[in-house]
């Protein structure tokens, strides 16, 4: 048997794995030292009421032989389907039903999204700093990497090279610098993309964080996107949905390559290789959309930036250079005394018991930075603020 052996490329330890073991090891050595996490971007306010109410009594329906179902939908089923399309209504975005798939979370589906491309073949732009799992698809596809800097220099928000590519991967707002496109930059994009017959893999897991009126939730608001986008939306970090796992794919009609239809490939994939999400998670999907659900979400992310204020706040006073907190759960900034990403990394957890995330596990750009999130509680992380703001 022949391996991929594509596998070697990647690092040893992926970031978040790293960041578990060094944790561990500083655990089982310190067990009366108290932790806090800002590290990995994982809710903690419990999911709404109704949303937790709409999956129990889908699953109540299963006990009973006249509400019972088997099997559902590859694609997803049409009442979830029709909620993600009246959310992208909300935002002025017409979808067709058949142009949304519904899955169990926005990893996979950005992941397994590449089988629609030939291994090996293509050049793929992969912004840097950004998300780990973008570089690591591709380097199991053995795909042609072209690294696309985000710096302070550009506001961590990169233009358009001046060379053809065939992939480009975008997460606005960003992970991890929770920098943001406005429809100007994000409509440049959109041209280079259609001028090259690129496709934009458009990673929108965080749009309902955003507060200011000059930045797109969607990329298909950009005039020109229907011909070279394909969109992922979660509902992890704006509904809780971490646990849960659910999120939709829209890949619209208008998107093609080489005359193929990517929205019929993207089908016969995911009703091949993919079994559909549970029926449960796809009614808290419609709760979670509902007008009820959205204000529920939106209290909660509230409450999240709340956090942001307290972590902010502390950078400002230390006049510590950072990026985002205002569409975005992620504070990126600069490591105090040019220290390394993982230097400050060990620092924190070792002299104030804090876990961030540093700033190099996301790309060589974002080495001598940071990551905190503000997916705690406001008293954990004021708690966590107070310590770090004696040691910088």
């Amino acid at each position: 048997m022949k391996l991929n052996k594509n596998y070697s490329k990647l690092e040893e330890n992926y970031l978040f794995t790293e960041i578990a073991l060094r944790t561990k090891k500083f655990i089982d050595a310190n067990p009366q030292k108290p932790l806090i996490k800002l590290g990995i971007g994982d809710v903690t306010l419990p999911l709404p009421a109704l949303v937790a109410d709409a999956i129990i009594n889908a699953f109540e329906e299963l006990k009973h032989a006249e509400t019972f179902r088997g099997y559902g939908p590859e694609l997803g089923y049409g009442f979830a389907k029709n909620a993600v399309a009246q959310y992208y209504k909300s935002y002025g975005v017409e979808l067709q039903l058949d142009e949304i798939t519904v899955g169990d979370g926005i990893g996979s589906d950005i992941a397994n999204i590449t089988d629609l491309f030939e291994k090996g073949a293509n050049t793929v732009l992969v912004p840097d700093p950004v998300y780990p799992l973008y570089k690591a698809t591709s380097l199991m596809d053995n795909q042609k990497i072209e690294y696309i800097a985000c710096t302070a220099e550009n506001d961590f928000l990169p233009s358009p090279p001046n060379f053809p590519s065939d992939m480009i991967y975008l997460c606005s707002p960003n992970n991890p610098t929770g920098a943001s496109f406005n429809f100007e930059q994000l409509k440049r994009w959109v041209d280079y993309a259609n001028s090259c017959g690129a496709v934009i893999l458009y990673d929108n897991a965080y749009e309902r964080f955003i507060e200011e009126s000059d930045k797109p939730h969607s990329i298909f608001q950009i005039e020109g996107a229907k011909t070279c986008a394909i969109e992922f939306g979660s509902l992890s970090k704006t509904a809780g949905f971490t646990c849960v796992r659910a999120g939709y794919t829209v890949v619209p009609f208008e998107l093609k390559s080489d005359g193929v239809p990517l929205n019929r490939m993207w089908q016969q994939r995911q009703t091949t290789k993919y079994n559909g999400a549970p029926y449960p998670q796809q009614r808290g999907v419609v709760a979670a959309l509902s007008k009820e659900g959205l204000a529920a979400a939106d209290k909660n992310i509230a409450e999240y930036k709340k956090n942001s204020t307290l972590i902010t706040n502390v950078l400002k006073e230390k006049n510590i250079f950072y990026s985002g907190g205002t569409n975005s759960p992620y504070i990126w900034f600069k490591c105090p005394n040019n220290m390394g990403s993982w230097e400050f990394f060990d620092f924190l957890l070792n002299e104030v018991y804090v876990v961030g995330t540093p700033g190099v596990g996301f790309g060589a750009n974002g080495e001598n930075y940071f990551r905190l999130t503000t997916f705690n509680t406001y008293e954990n992380t004021k708690e966590a603020m107070e310590r770090i703001r004696g040691i910088l």
